[in-house]
């Protein structure tokens, strides 16, 4: 069955839209007849010949034949122009009649085009290019489009992929609503206005922008950009110059970015975003903008930097700056020579880094960001898939941003975090940790300290991750009212090694670790208190993933589906156990409160607890949960010790009779 995308409500004003080439991937298949275009009625042609080969002869505006009836306020009843090519995503592959031909321009202009399509998708001179399809050497200029979503001056969907969020998919730019493939050598001089991914260039981009700007202002409600409004793709040698308003998630460059930034940039004196001068991915100085342009974008980090054994060296805040500068080479590696206090200049850090930063063990101190509208903001915004960060310490924190927030790190792409720590307050939306706020790298020996709030996936350490977080733990207080856990809020990676010890309180999934866990949890445990609604456990609030030889001793409160070690498991416990006290209405278990899982050689204690019914797991005496005997006959991998002593060859370690099983590795 097929079902066309919804859409929303968006409009791109065009004064000027120029296009030395717009492509998709090259593509086989024989051409079909080619066209000379000279009047609007040939030009309607293009959508009879869709693989055809066709050449502009001449300018078209409101004078040229065929206007009235095709591209006029007037055409096609009010509706204006009928965009060339359209798409139905079904059956997972792209359906209907999409332009795979070639239209080439010849430097030429289209004027005074009008669509007025509000209830529309994927409009624009064209409405979906193909991954063969090439547009060329053509410049649209005075024209208003207004479109639901998918929205360009020149096309709405570019590529050969539809990508839907939540059953809808945005997408308003003033060149290109979708970029599936390549835009280069392009610009467009207008203002923009859209719902959400609206970008002065392109609006939701997974292909390649390449030598190309935008320069006018950009207006939408979540996800805005100056030059592109959510980049999942590679954006080079471009540049964005206007101004930014959006509710959510604006930038100057980019909105949102889960792709690569290169030599990419807005001037930060010049241009507002909401009306103030706030650095986003992207942002430059005014004197350092005006130099790298009239130096054929290229700003040489030898004349600003010293080197030192592979490393340029930070001596100072003003060194710290270049950053802005120099953040997006992956190939630069960067050395802190001496702490650095950031008091004198709030609201400062580096919103993308793509190379190495060694704070060589120094101290960065009284970082601050106050902007509840601005996405993946930390000491470091955006850590791209190159990126490490290690030995960095930044005490002082007060972060507020909108979404990927963190003290250390907004957002890791596949890079890495190690061996530093966090110790201030960090507040969002959603994604918000301690020291990163999503992470898709690694986290590593590393831990945080202080307050972490927000409204959904908020962990002391780790706001949501799919990567890995090991060897690292969190000692702050943590409040969500969905989704908290003392040191990953979501997991749908791996936690291993890792260990709670502060206050976790929230509404739904709580967890003195782990909120939510899709992933693995090994090896870890939590000494925290956890006190929530639903889904409320001492290790992990909710589980669908696997939880392993690790333990929580904390006290647990809820109303329904409340453990001592887990609070809903949908997924696999084993050689685990819980001790804290249990306090609930509903579905309250010793170890599990609520299971549809599977649950192995894992116990609580019956007298600490105050529970005796379980609902998965075995309950047993203080004394039966201090013997060895319990553990090693379940088939632990466990060992004797004697008091303050460690056997780090096993898993668990106990003082018979005296202690707990304790992981081996433990401070």
């Amino acid at each position: 069955m097929l079902e066309k995308l919804n859409c929303y409500v968006a409009k791109v004003s065009i004064f000027l839209v120029t296009v030395a080439l717009i492509a998709g991937i090259a593509g086989c298949g024989p051409p079909s007849q080619n066209l000379e275009i000279r009047t609007w009625y040939d030009l309607d042609a293009v959508r009879n010949n869709l693989r055809g080969h066709h050449i502009l002869m001449n300018d078209l505006d409101s004078t040229t034949d065929g206007y009235e009836e095709l591209a006029s306020p007037a055409a096609n009843g009010g509706r204006g122009w009928e965009p060339i090519g359209w798409g139905y995503w079904g059956g997972g592959q792209v359906l209907g009649e999409v332009f795979k031909g070639t239209f080439d321009g010849q430097g030429h202009e289209i004027r005074e085009l009008y669509i007025n399509r509000p209830e529309g998708c994927q409009v624009g001179l064209f409405g979906f290019v193909g991954e063969a399809g090439i547009i060329k050497n053509i410049t649209v200029m005075n024209a208003s489009v207004t479109s639901g979503e998918g929205v360009g001056g020149l096309v709405g969907l570019n590529g050969d992929t539809v990508r839907t969020f939540v059953g809808y998919l945005y997408a308003v730019g003033g060149l290109l609503g979708y970029n599936g493939g390549s835009v280069s050598n392009s610009y467009f001089c207008g203002n923009v206005t859209g719902d959400g991914d609206v970008g002065g260039l392109v609006g939701f981009n997974e292909g390649t922008v390449s030598n190309s700007y935008s320069s006018g202002n950009v207006t939408g409600r979540e996800t805005i950009g100056g030059l592109v409004g959510y980049n999942q793709g590679t954006i080079t040698d471009s540049y964005s110059m206007g101004n930014v308003n959006g509710n959510w998630t604006a930038g100057g460059l980019v909105g949102g970015n889960s792709g690569t930034v290169t030599n990419s940039y807005f001037n930060y004196d010049e241009f507002l975003i909401n009306g103030e001068n706030i650095i986003t991915i992207g942002a430059l100085f005014g004197e350092d903008f005006d130099q790298w342009f009239a130096n054929d974008k290229f700003l040489d980090v030898n004349e600003r930097l010293s080197q030192e054994n592979g490393y340029y060296v930070l001596n100072n805040v003003t060194d710290f700056k270049e950053l802005l500068a120099f953040g997006q080479d992956s190939s630069l590696k960067f050395r802190l020579a001496n702490d650095l206090d950031l008091e004198g200049d709030p609201n400062f850090y580096i919103p993308y880094l793509a190379g190495e930063f060694d704070g060589n063990g120094h101290k960065i101190s009284n970082l601050s960001f106050n902007f509840g509208f601005v996405s993946q903001v930390g000491l470091f915004g955006y850590l791209a898939s190159s990126g490490n960060v290690t030995q960095v310490r930044v005490e002082t924190v007060n972060m507020t941003g909108y979404w990927g927030v963190g003290g250390l790190v907004g957002y890791t792409c596949e890079g890495t975090v190690s061996n530093s720590y966090v110790m201030g307050n960090v507040t969002g939306d959603r994604d918000v940790g301690g020291l990163v706020g999503q992470n898709y790298g690694t986290v590593s020996n590393s831990y945080s300290t202080g307050s972490v709030a927000g409204g959904s996936y908020v962990g002391g350490l780790v706001g949501l991750t799919d990567g890995t977080v090991t060897n690292s733990y969190a000692s702050g207080t943590v409040t969500s009212s969905y989704v908290a856990g003392g040191v990953v809020g979501l997991n749908d990676g791996i936690v291993s090694n890792s260990y709670y010890a502060g206050n976790v309180t929230g509404n739904w999934s709580v967890g003195g670790l782990v909120g939510v866990n899709y992933g693995s949890v090994s090896n870890s445990y939590s000494t925290g208190s956890v006190t929530g609604d639903g889904n409320v456990g001492g290790l992990v609030g909710l589980t669908d993933g696997t939880v392993s030889d690790s333990y929580s001793c904390g006290n647990v409160t809820g109303d329904y589906h409340v453990g001592g070690l887990v609070g809903g498991n949908r997924g696999t416990v084993s050689d685990s156990y819980s001790t804290g006290s249990v306090a609930g209405y509903s579905n309250v278990g010793g170890l599990v409160g609520r299971n549809w899982g599977t649950v192995s050689d894992s116990f609580w204690d019956t007298e600490t607890s105050g529970q005796a019914t379980p609902d998965g797991g075995t309950g047993k005496t203080t004394a039966e949960m201090q013997d060895i005997a319990t553990f090693s006959g379940a088939g632990w991998n466990i060992i004797t010790v004697a008091l303050n002593q460690t056997n780090p060859a096993y898993i668990w370690n106990i003082v018979n009779g005296v202690t707990y099983p304790f992981l081996s590795w433990e401070p």
